[in-house]
């Protein structure tokens, strides 16, 4: 049946056109032009985040934004990069950037990019000096891993003095019991015990 049928006066009237679906942008992630939508089914009680999961957020994003030529010259990756804590720690930081920053329209983006994820990216993609320098991106991840840092006991009365010690009114800008705005000094003596360089 045509679309077309006589009107009143014998001429060809428009029916309503079925509505065709819009197609899938191409490009640019939606969320790199423009604050992303929803996702379906996505409760109201998440926030709206774009990604509800770290594992989402690597994935479906990081993983699919940044094309590398990936070498032990030029940069590495750990196809199993969760059985690294230390990239555990900063692609989690950068997710959380990544969802408070994505709705600012203007500079969000930017920010996000510049001061989060290029950082981040570039010590975690090291193929001398990053977390992954002992993987190979397509032999996948090394039996043997890094070493944490080493480390000797510390005098324990170093950290009696406040520049040493944070509570939560520190952290939440809390002002109960402070004189100042300032944090207080280190302390003088302990570098020379502990042999380092006094002006350090």
């Amino acid at each position: 049946m045509s679309i077309f049928d006589n009107g009143p006066d014998g001429g060809p009237e428009v029916s309503e056109l079925p509505e065709v679906p819009p197609e899938a942008p191409t490009g640019l992630p939606a969320d790199e032009l423009s604050e992303p939508e929803p996702e379906p089914g996505q409760d109201e009680d998440d926030g709206g985040l774009v990604f509800t999961s770290l594992d989402s957020f690597v994935t479906d994003y990081i993983g699919q934004i940044l094309c590398r030529r990936l070498n032990r010259a030029t940069a590495i990756w750990c196809p199993e990069w969760w059985r690294h804590p230390e990239a555990l720690v900063r692609l989690s930081a950068m997710w959380r950037a990544f969802e408070y920053l994505r709705v600012d329209a203007a500079l969000g983006m930017s920010t996000f990019w510049l001061h989060h994820a290029d950082p981040h990216m570039r010590v975690l993609m090291d193929p001398e000096f990053g977390p992954f320098a002992l993987c190979d991106p397509r032999e996948g991840h090394a039996v043997r891993e890094l070493e944490p840092l080493p480390m000797a006991p510390s005098p324990p009365e170093i950290w009696d003095h406040p520049a040493y010690r944070l509570d939560a009114s520190d952290v939440a800008g809390g002002d109960a019991g402070v004189e100042s705005d300032q944090p207080p000094s280190a302390p003088t003596g302990y570098t020379k015990d502990l042999g380092m360089a006094a002006d350090y």
